[in-house]
Formats: structure tokens, sequence, C-alpha cells
């Protein structure tokens, strides 16, 4: 069995970590940090948690100097992944990310959107952790950086077109929404329900931090500089994502002809489902899946293509594309625990 500890155990990320692992064949939780659970059974705090899967919550210290893991799961806030990923390498424990610690390769780009890196030698050696993009150079990695969930919707939808002549790709706008989940689990006033419960608002337009994550990967597949004009908004759902993604297009470019580029990109992918044309994705039929939905139509009037992406924030966003990596990591068939189907409704 791969004995697996998880920083960060009672965040979403983290309890979704629990959920998807606790299924899984090859793998035993063994340990959780917990700064509010320290010292106590996950079992206590997680009701719906058997017996048999049960493991200890402990401080993040406690943690790294016990365990004699396989595999470290960090669901810790940005900057405090650096901390603490050297110190697992180290011990010989694979390491996979799910902050922005080790997302980004340059480290002058890092510092200008995040400020200073705790550990930036670790940089050049982490693995962008996008399976569909880099499964090789994950299947070889000791760390990987596991994607934004918002830069997991833009860079799959732009993916298949990056390479083509009939897209002009020097700005593209993405427009994406969100659930509340991911805020993360902390109390916050304004994401509380009473802010964010019949609310839909815009927030980080100029700037957000996953911008330059999108930027770099999908320049690396152009080979050229791309930037991306991207706004997000927190819709009144708890778990679920949305982008419409807008790229100019070459006249008389055909909706089939881009279709079947994406159906031939992702053919051997068993978490992308590109759909036909006028259905479109929708979080409810993602929802607790691994799955990602694409859809696109072209607009003839404005020769514009139109790409929607939608996936669940915490699974394919987050701790799905996780345990999706750890399954490349060590050899296993990727599906391993991740082929749920969406709750629906």
């Amino acid at each position: 069995m791969i004995r697996a500890i998880i920083f960060g155990a009672t965040g979403y990320t983290g309890l979704e970590l629990i959920r998807i692992l606790s299924c899984h064949p090859e793998v035993s939780i063994i340990g959780g940090s917990s700064r509010t659970w320290a010292n106590k059974r996950a079992s206590e705090v997680l009701s719906y948690l058997p017996q048999s899967k049960d493991f200890p919550l402990v401080f993040i210290d406690e943690l790294i100097n016990g365990a004699e893991a396989d595999v470290a799961f960090l669901a810790l806030p940005h900057g405090d992944s650096a901390s603490v990923a050297r110190r697992l390498l180290d011990n010989g424990i694979k390491v996979i990310d799910l902050s922005a610690d080790f997302r980004l390769k340059d480290l002058a780009t890092y510092e200008s959107w995040y400020g200073k890196h705790k550990d930036p030698d670790l940089l050049g050696g982490a693995v962008y952790g996008l399976p569909e993009i880099h499964r090789l150079e994950i299947k070889k990695a000791e760390l990987v950086a596991n994607p934004g969930c918002y830069p997991s919707t833009v860079i799959l939808g732009i993916a298949p077109i990056v390479n083509l002549p009939e897209f002009e790709l020097k700005s593209i706008i993405a427009d994406s929404k969100s659930g509340v989940s991911g805020a993360g689990r902390g109390a916050k006033l304004n994401t509380s329900f009473c802010e964010a419960g019949e609310g839909f608002k815009p927030y980080g337009v100029i700037g957000h931090r996953h911008i330059p994550e999108m930027e770099q990967e999908l320049s690396l597949m152009g080979a050229t500089n791309i930037k991306v004009r991207f706004t997000p908004h927190l819709i009144p759902v708890s778990r679920g994502m949305v982008s419409t993604i807008y790229v100019k297009t070459r006249p008389g470019t055909l909706p089939e002809m881009v279709r079947e580029a994406f159906r031939t990109f992702y053919k051997d992918e068993a978490f992308v489902r590109v759909l036909a044309g006028n259905e479109f994705p929708d979080t409810v039929k993602v929802r607790g899946s691994n799955f990602a939905h694409i859809s696109l139509e072209i607009d003839a009037r404005t020769d514009y293509t139109v790409i929607m992406v939608a996936i669940d924030n915490l699974v394919k966003g987050a701790s799905g594309c996780a345990v999706q990596n750890m399954n490349i990591m060590f050899d296993l068939e990727e599906t391993l625990a991740l082929t749920a189907l969406a709750l629906f409704p």
C-alpha cells in the first residue's frame, strides 16, 4: 500500500483528498495535519469517516518529523508549502503541492505576484501537474505543482488550438465563475451565506494571481508570448466552475473542424469530454467528479470562437487532479479512485 499524508487535512481540498483516497485500493492515509484539530483522530472531526479509514491529526512539524510515508499532499495556503516541501523530499517522500508555491518557473515572476519565495531552489525541479499536458514529466517527478482551478479550465480550453493557424492567441479573454468553496474553508465575511448566498460578483478584476500560471503554460505550448485577459466571478453555489473563453478566429473557420481538433487532442483522455454542438457545460453535470466538460461555438459575425469549460473546482480543479498525478507518479492506473460519476442532481 502507498502510505499518504495530507497537510491541511481539514480544509476543503484536504477533505476532498480524504474522500477520494478513502476509496483508493492502493492507498492508506496514515496521518494529516490540522491547526484546529491537532491531537484528535480524523474520525472525531469527520463523523462520516469509517474507523477502518481513521488516522491521527497532528501539527505540521510533528507530521513531517514522524511520517514514514511515500507521498505527501500539501493542501496548505500559498507560501506555507515552500517551507515544508524540502524536508519531505529529503526524507524520500514524493510531494504533490496544491498551493501556488511551485507552479511558476521564473522566480522573479513568482515574487512579483506572490512575494518572496521561501525555497526558490526547488522551482526548477517542480513539474506542473496538469496530466493532459505534462503526463510524461509527472511520471518521473518527485515534486509536482498541482494546477490552480481557474488555470486548469483555461489551459484545457486552449491547449488543442494553441498551434493552429486559424486562431489569434496574442490576447485571450477568459471570463470565469467559481463556487464559494474556491475561497477556502476559513471564515470570511465576503463568503458567508448572507453575503454570498444570493449574490454574483466579479473580483480580482485586474491582476489575479492565476494569470501568470495560465500565460506560462500556454506560452510554453505555443512557443510564443501569450497574454490572457482574465476576470473571475464568485457565484452562489458551494462547488463548480465554468470558464467561457473568447479567441479571435480567422473568417471562414468551421465549428466542426475545431471540434474535431478538440476530439483528436483529447481522444485518449479519460477525464475530458468534448461535447457535441449546441450542448453546453453545466457544473451540475461534473459536480463531485474528476471530469472536465468542454464545448465550443464559432461566432461568424464577430469572428470569435467561444470555448466553454466546466469542472468541479475541488476535484478536477484540485484534489482529484492531485490523486490523478499520484497515480501517474506511482505507475498506477491513472483513473484509480476517480471514476465516480457526477452527483446529479
